[in-house]
């Protein structure tokens, strides 16, 4: 049987050519022709694509803009009919003119615990109200720290000069320093005062917070931000806000479920006597929680502010 060699190899085997001179030739470059991209090229696909993106954003676009003026002209709607319902101006028989200022001097004593009636219509009857003006606080200060914190992985780039100390401080003065020693515990002591006593007298957790607040923003301007800042970490300001905030929360939902005459389930925390220091039920805590909150936040505004960041 005859074997198939191939020609090359047979002319090889053969002695008709030179195995060392074919080895030595350059070897023959063969042109790659490029097939074109079927059945449409790359930059064709690409155009398409952004035209179909562009397209997609447009009318999305447009189906926001259609369901914006749809919810804001049912939200007008709603306004305008509930305008409709509310009675005149100084009309004698609205509700707010005689109902509601009775039922609070009347019955506000007794029923919420508290000698003041502010507070205890602020903190028993429109609690659910302060609560949301102590969120705004605490939305407002995390808003401000998101903006103005500097972060430690990427901090910001002094420019000349920058890096110097400022020309005067407060703590380098020895008078500043010594009347901030004695008059920051009295401002303390009053504002913790104010706090205890807001069911009794005029006072209670914006005022007491707001003193504490001060107090607090006076030590850090006699000893500086530095001090401050190791004095009160940052860590214990958003620990002592959140725990605040989260307290008033879950104690006004216990007094709401409890408080509702259908459910048959009655609060265990008593009115108590109205002029004793621990009385007015949930209004004295409530207080402190609502002044921890103010004061964090204004310290916490001030250290922002003042340093660019709060630890």
């Amino acid at each position: 049987m005859k074997s198939r060699k191939p020609g090359r190899f047979r002319q090889w085997y053969e002695g008709g050519m030179d195995f060392d001179k074919e080895m030595s030739r350059p070897v023959e470059i063969i042109p790659v022709r490029q097939v074109k991209d079927e059945p449409h090229n790359i930059p064709e696909k690409i155009s398409t694509y952004d035209w179909l993106e562009k397209d997609e954003v447009r009318a999305s676009h447009v189906g926001y803009l259609i369901l914006s003026v749809i919810f804001c002209l049912i939200l007008a709607a709603v306004f305008i009919g509930v305008i409709n319902f509310l009675p005149g101006f100084a009309d004698e028989q609205a509700p707010t003119a005689n109902e509601i200022y009775e039922h609070y001097v009347g019955q506000g004593r007794d029923q919420t615990g508290a000698v003041n009636t502010v507070a205890g219509m602020i903190l028993d009857y429109r609690a659910f109200d302060t609560l949301g003006e102590s969120f705004v606080l605490f939305t407002a200060t995390c808003a401000v720290l998101l903006l103005l914190e500097k972060t430690k992985s990427a901090p910001l780039k002094k420019k000349k000069g920058e890096d110097k100390e400022e020309a005067f401080t407060f703590t380098s003065d020895p008078i500043v320093c010594l009347v901030t020693k004695i008059i920051v515990p009295v401002i303390l002591v009053f504002g913790v005062y104010v706090l205890f006593n807001g069911h009794l007298s005029p006072g209670g957790g914006f005022s007491g917070g707001a003193i504490l607040g001060t107090g607090l923003i006076l030590y850090a301007i006699a000893f500086g931000e530095e001090q401050a800042a190791k004095a009160i970490p940052a860590k214990a300001v958003r620990v002592i806000t959140v725990l605040s905030l989260s307290f008033y929360c879950l104690s006004k939902s216990y007094s709401f479920f409890t408080g509702n005459e259908f459910n048959g389930v009655h609060s265990v925390i008593t009115p108590g006597t109205p002029g004793d220091l621990i009385s007015g039920g949930l209004i004295l805590p409530l207080n402190l929680a609502v002044g921890f909150v103010v004061c964090c936040t204004m310290y916490s505004f001030y250290m922002v502010f003042k340093r660019g960041r709060l630890d």
